[in-house]
């Protein structure tokens, strides 16, 4: 299994290459340079692979949300390419990514950063994923760590106020930009369900990858006129009169 992964959305940028069960990354934490590195990105990853873009099986992109530039530049870039090369292509959630990040780091790595030693090992199984929507509002989405450390969707991901954001009632972690502009509001959504959270966590292409090669497997690949972005959001910036 052959796939490249790219993903644009925040202020960080990455493409990671698949190969049976394999991840090579370039990542760079560089906002508003994502056009001009994430060609070269790729071309590094494939050179260094030997391998051409017809020779892959499958392309991932995170397709959101996030910055709408950035969103952009991920469909754009795997769109081109698909189109060249006749690949399926599968979208991954932005948050989905961010998820999986702090499961692979927390989890698999069995670490955890709290200062404190009485928390329970199962709060490590959810992510209250956030990230900061700007516009007073967050992306939000409720991750669950499964048997083969994956993170899959509880509910639905929304896009609004912190103190008003829904959720299961179960223990977990906050994971995400949104915590660190967010936090009073969160934490007090949350009281009694998150007592420690994370916002190093930016979502990365090799977990783009990782969960794209998940969803080929199960059949989610697209056909490239189908690999759209998801904003969340029905515009991107508040009238004069609304702010």
């Amino acid at each position: 299994m052959k796939l490249l992964a790219v993903e644009t959305s925040t202020d960080a940028c990455s493409a990671a290459l698949y190969i049976d069960g394999i991840v090579s990354e370039r990542f760079e934490l560089t906002p508003k340079e994502h056009t001009r590195l994430i060609l070269p990105m790729i071309n590094s990853l494939m050179t260094e692979a030997g391998l051409k873009p017809q020779q892959l099986d499958a392309l991932g992109f995170s397709c959101g949300p996030g910055s709408f530039t950035g969103v952009r530049i991920a469909t754009g870039v795997i769109q081109g390419i698909a189109m060249g090369a006749d690949l399926p292509v599968v979208p991954v959630s932005t948050l989905a990514a961010i998820a999986q990040s702090f499961f692979d780091k927390n989890i698999a790595n069995n670490q955890f950063d709290k200062q404190e030693n009485d928390y329970d090992p199962s709060e490590l199984n959810i992510a209250f994923t956030a990230m900061d929507a700007r516009m007073g509002e967050i992306f939000w989405g409720v991750y669950q760590r499964d048997g083969q450390n994956v993170a899959n969707l509880l509910g639905k991901e929304s896009v609004g106020l912190a103190c008003e954001v829904e959720f299961p009632y179960i223990n977990g972690v906050g994971v995400g930009s949104g915590w660190d502009v967010y936090s009073q509001e969160l934490m007090t959504r949350l009281a009694d369900q998150v007592s420690y959270y994370e916002i190093v966590h930016l979502p990365r292409a090799s977990a783009i990858a990782r969960l794209a090669v998940l969803g080929f497997e199960q059949g989610k690949g697209v056909p490239v006129e189908q690999a759209m972005p998801v904003y969340l959001r029905d515009k991107v910036a508040k009238k004069e009169s609304e702010r």
